[in-house]
């Protein structure tokens, strides 16, 4: 079994930044895939980054240029820097992981076996 914990949301205004942080506990040994996505109210989960073990990463079109994606494999540990963020970017954002993945794809990770309780950002205009 595998726990994740985020960390990192908050509010602020348009054009700031925030980073996002996820740990796994458990067995987390071949969590390959992890991700993140969001969820605002009335709205479908949207993948909005992942990364495989090895480094490669998938962004969803809005954030590309915006969001970074990274792990530190050792510290079992996924962050998601959010620069020039912008009001549409509110939502409950949710950490990801899998073991396995038919290709590493933006869109899966909405999919993925484990995910976390969700930290909220608020971007205010």
């Amino acid at each position: 079994q595998v726990q994740l914990v985020e960390s990192g949301g908050g509010s602020v205004q348009a054009g700031g930044s925030l980073r996002l942080s996820c740990t796994a506990y458990g067995y987390t040994y071949g969590l390959d895939y992890m991700g993140w996505f969001r969820q605002a109210p009335g709205k479908e989960r949207e993948g909005v980054a992942a990364i495989e073990r090895d480094g490669r990463v998938s962004y969803v079109d809005s954030v590309k240029g915006r969001f970074t994606i990274s792990r530190d494999n050792a510290k079992n540990t996924l962050y998601l820097q959010m620069n020039g963020l912008k009001p549409e970017d509110s939502a409950m954002y949710y950490c990801a992981a899998d073991y396995l993945s038919a290709r590493l794809w933006v869109g899966f990770v909405p999919l993925y076996k484990y995910r976390g309780q969700g930290t909220q950002v608020n971007v205010s205009s």
